[in-house]
């Protein structure tokens, strides 16, 4: 690397506050989907804080080699309309706040997932997402939700 890039990359950390505004691990909860919720969310949270055990740490590594901080880690998961599709419940706020719980215990900053994907249309799951979705943000505090519409 030349002296000249050096400098400049160090300028832009100093002087322009360069950072990495996030680092993302996605983590498929496909193999989660069970009937009965409780056993779901219980596949959920093992598998999330299981999966991401290191990321804050790995993170904290790659903020110490380069010098450039990193603002966010979160997590991203299979949207859990579809997970939670699979049960009979009437309300979803409980798998945001199993997703929440995961974020907390791995000391992440977000977690995205209490999300729906009706841009073919509209399942059961998805209508029931939605629903929950006013509840489920006020009674978390690291839960991000979407619909792609």
């Amino acid at each position: 690397m030349k002296s000249n890039n050096i400098l400049e990359t160090i300028k832009m950390i100093e002087e322009e506050k360069l950072d990495i505004r996030t680092i993302t691990m996605g983590i498929s909860l496909l193999d989660c989907i069970d009937s009965d919720g409780d056993k779901a969310r219980e596949k959920i949270y093992n598998k999330i804080v299981t999966s991401a055990k290191d990321l804050v740490r790995v993170g904290k590594e790659i903020e110490n080699e380069f010098g450039i901080p990193i603002v966010n880690k979160r997590v991203s998961v299979t949207p859990i309309s579809i997970i939670a599709g699979a049960t009979d419940e009437e309300d979803y706020v409980k798998f945001a706040q199993t997703l929440d719980k995961a974020a907390e215990t791995l000391g992440i900053d977000f977690i995205g997932g209490f999300s729906a994907l009706v841009q073919k249309g509209y399942t059961k799951g998805d209508k029931i997402l939605i629903k929950s979705i006013p509840e489920a943000l006020a009674k978390t505090s690291k839960v991000c939700s979407s619909v792609n519409v």
